[in-house]
């Protein structure tokens, strides 16, 4: 019995580990996809000129930032809580932030798969021209300065569905919609893209392209 219990400390401890980490919302959890919330209350009409989610990127000798629009959604929200709803992101719209000239272009371009033999490396977006985001639930969270509830859902990326759960502050002013998300992070391979991921590809040495993707999302809209 000792000896069981002296095994079993270290997976508690991990498990700890591993608790406290999803508690800060820095890395989402990912699982299969799961069945839409139903929307009730107030449907807010999301404002695609104001409305766009932050990326970064990054590898061991550095990293780029960029936006990415948000082309359509609604979101309802009743007694001032978000109930559920969904929206789409313009893929073709992927702009990086920190270059200029030709490696903006070039950039850009690898992560759109607008080069030949290069389709796949990333996004696709011929093939694949829109993402969505489809709430599954909604979750208050308590003594967060950062954040009052857990929004669950379906992210669908290159005709994958996975669903995530991230942090978000979200609020209703009259006939205005807010939502902020803290910076989170996704790991690109559960939708498929292994670029020079080290773990899928040995040998790569420093060379390799994390698997995260750090994510915020900024969402205005009106009833």
């Amino acid at each position: 019995m000792k000896k069981l219990i002296l095994l079993c400390l270290p997976m508690l401890f991990l498990g700890l580990l591993v608790s406290c980490k999803n508690d800060k919302g820095k890395t989402t959890s990912t699982g299969p996809a799961s069945k839409a919330a139903v929307a009730s209350g107030t449907s807010y009409t999301i404002n695609n000129t104001l409305s766009k989610v932050i990326w970064t990127g990054s590898k061991p000798t550095g990293s780029h930032t960029g936006t990415l629009n948000v082309s359509s959604g609604n979101v309802s929200f009743a007694d001032g809580k978000l109930t559920g709803g969904k929206f789409t992101l313009d893929m073709n719209s992927i702009n990086n932030t920190d270059l200029e000239g030709g490696g903006k272009a070039s950039l850009e371009a690898h992560l759109k798969g607008t080069e030949a033999g290069k389709e796949d490396d990333f996004f696709n977006v011929t093939k694949f021209p829109t993402a969505e985001f489809e709430i599954t639930k909604v979750t208050a969270l308590e003594g967060n300065t950062d954040a009052n509830c857990m929004v669950y859902g379906n992210l669908t990326l290159k005709g994958i569905s996975k669903q995530i759960g991230f942090r978000a502050n979200t609020s209703v002013s009259g006939n205005a919609l807010n939502v902020t998300t803290p910076k989170f992070n996704i790991n690109r391979t559960d939708w498929g893209i292994k670029f020079m991921s080290k773990s899928f590809i040995d040998g790569l040495k420093d060379k390799f392209v994390n698997d995260e993707i750090e994510l915020q999302i900024n969402l205005r809209g009106n009833s």
